[in-house]
This record gives structure tokens, sequence and C-alpha cells, in this order.
């Protein structure tokens, strides 16, 4: 039986892996947290800031028990990425793994384990990510268009992974005279209609299609 007065130690080893396996190795992102998430914006009229306090209710809660999926879409710099980031440090906090990604640098981090050079190949990468027992996908919808990228991360990330929970903090309202933004707001339709689990999609605008999405967003 190991002494306890090494424990400590084998604790920060411990947060030490977690936090080199949860990607938030920015100092940014390892910042960003509920107690500094600012909900109470000045420059935001009533309606928006209340859209916001709310976002910031459902991520709170997510992070206390992450159960299903949470979906945020708004526009740039509404606090995305500081909400999902703020859920991630939580939960590393409480000694749970979780996995941090942005979308478009992991499939740049995909294609580079083609090289022969590359110390681990694409079905390692990609299999670690894929089974994370908790998902952050940040920037998703900003990868780029090839037929590839949006097999790999909206087919075979988003919803063949076999993560328990996940996160999906989407860059910008989706427009849907877009073929591609279509794509992306039909996986995430799909994944709600498919699994009851999914607890939450917070948009940003009044996008109730089909009656299957709660409006919560504004600028979240």
């Amino acid at each position: 039986m190991p002494c306890s007065c090494t424990q400590p130690e084998r604790d920060k080893k411990s947060r030490s892996r977690l936090q080199r396996y949860s990607g938030l190795e920015l100092e940014l992102l390892k910042k960003m947290a509920f107690d500094n998430f600012d909900w109470k914006r000045v420059n935001l009229p009533p309606e928006q800031r209340e859209n916001i306090k709310e976002a910031y209710r459902l991520a709170l809660d997510f992070a206390k028990s992450p159960q299903g999926w949470l979906v945020f879409i708004g526009e740039t710099g509404c606090g995305k990425t500081h909400l999902a980031a703020a859920i991630a440090n939580y939960c590393l906090k409480e000694g749970q793994p979780v996995k941090f990604e942005v979308v478009p640098d992991f499939l740049d981090h995909l294609r580079l384990t083609f090289s022969p050079e590359s110390p681990v190949t694409y079905d390692q990468l990609f299999e670690e990510v894929k089974n994370a027992p908790l998902l952050i996908l940040d920037d998703f919808g900003e990868q780029s268009t090839t037929p590839w990228a949006e097999e790999a991360v909206i087919g075979s990330l988003l919803i063949d992974g076999t993560s328990i929970h996940k996160i999906a903090a989407i860059l910008q309202p989706p427009d849907f005279h877009n073929e591609r933004n279509s794509l992306i707001y039909g996986a995430c339709l799909s994944l709600y209609e498919r699994d009851e689990a999914i607890d939450q999609i917070t948009v940003a605008q009044e996008l109730d299609r089909q009656g299957k999405l709660e409006a919560c967003g504004g600028a979240a």
C-alpha cells in the first residue's frame, strides 16, 4: 500500500497527466472559468443579457453533472469558447478526464499523421479524441470544406464517436442557404432526434426548426 506521505506528489502527477491529455495547454484557456465569465455585460440589451445568463447556467449545470450534449451557437466573441473551456477546467479540477479540441487545429494534426516522421498514427490520434469520456469541440464549423474534413468531423467524430458526453461550441449561427452550414446544423438536429440524452441545444437566434431546439442562447 503506497505511503500516505507520497499522496500529494501522486495527486500532482495525476493532475499533470489530465492537463496534458485535455489539450488545454494554452494559458488563456486555462484561465477561462465560471467565476471570471461576465454575463452582466453592460453593453448588451436586457434580453441578450438574460440569454447569456441562461447559457452560463446551462454550462455550469453541465459541468457539475455532464450528461448528453450541449451545443453553443453564436457570433464571434460572445463567450462560447469561454464557457466551453470553463466546463473543461471545472471537470479537470474534479479529476475528470476531458478532451478540448479546436476543430481546425485537430484536422491539421490529423493531416500531419500521414507524414513518415509523425510520432503517432492517424488512427491513434483519432481514436484518442473520439473515445474521450468528455469531448469539447471548439470552432466547430470553421474547418475546411473538403469532403474528407466533413466526413472526419461530422460523420466519424460527431455522430459515430463513442464519447459519453460532448460539447460543441460553434462559431456562427447557421445560414440555412449555405449547404455546408446546413449539413453541420442538420447533424446537431439528427443527434437530438436520435438520442434523448442530449440535454440542451443553445442557439443564438429563434431557429426553432421542427420544434427541436430550445432558443435560449442569445449572445452566448
